[in-house]
């Protein structure tokens, strides 16, 4: 049985860390950002994982903003 309440399973916002948002301008073509879930009781620090970036174009660090 399921309990209610928090769930334990949340949905999260991945952002790359190596693209700045300063540097933003019409010429590039912005931040990368992923979206994936991520269990509370297992992983309760930030979430970082290495995806790729197309405004990099190459693996970067993507870390757990706020929403």
């Amino acid at each position: 049985m399921a309990k209610k309440g928090k769930d334990i399973r949340v949905t999260v916002i991945l952002e790359c860390t190596g693209c700045d948002k300063k540097d933003v301008n019409k010429e590039s073509k912005g931040i990368s950002r992923y979206i994936t879930q991520k269990n509370r009781h297992n992983t309760p620090s930030r979430l970082e994982l290495k995806k790729f970036c197309p405004c990099c174009c190459k693996h970067m660090i993507h870390a757990e903003i706020k929403k």
